[in-house]
C-alpha cells in the first residue's frame, strides 16, 4: 500500500485547547513532517480549522486519536495525497 504524503482535515475543537498545541501534537506523530492549522472560524466555545499534514509516512489512524484525545472532531477529509511523491490539484473548467 502507497503511504499518505498530505492529508487536510476540518475539524471542530473546544477554544480551550490552544491551535499551537494542536499543531504541535500532531507534528510530532511518527511519519509526519509539518502540520499547518487554519482558524476558519470561531465563537464563544468552540472553533473551526482546517489543519494540513504533510510527512512521508502519514497514520491517519494516529491523527484520528490525536484529534480525539485533544477534544477536537474531524469534520471532513478535505484532501487525501498518497503515492511516492506530492501531486497537487490540477484546475479544471469546472473551477
Amino acid at each position: 500500500m502507497s503511504s499518505m504524503k498530505r492529508l487536510v482535515l476540518d475539524i471542530l475543537k473546544p477554544n480551550e485547547i490552544e491551535n499551537a498545541t494542536f499543531a504541535r501534537t500532531l507534528a510530532d506523530l511518527d511519519g509526519v513532517e509539518g502540520t499547518n492549522v487554519s482558524l476558519l472560524e470561531s465563537d464563544k466555545e468552540v472553533q473551526n480549522l482546517k489543519i494540513t499534514i504533510e510527512g512521508e509516512a502519514i497514520d491517519e489512524t494516529a491523527v484520528a486519536d490525536a484529534v480525539e484525545n485533544l477534544g477536537g472532531t474531524i469534520h471532513s477529509v478535505d484532501e487525501v495525497v498518497c503515492g511516492e511523491r506530492l501531486v497537487e490539484e490540477s484546475s479544471t473548467h469546472q473551477d
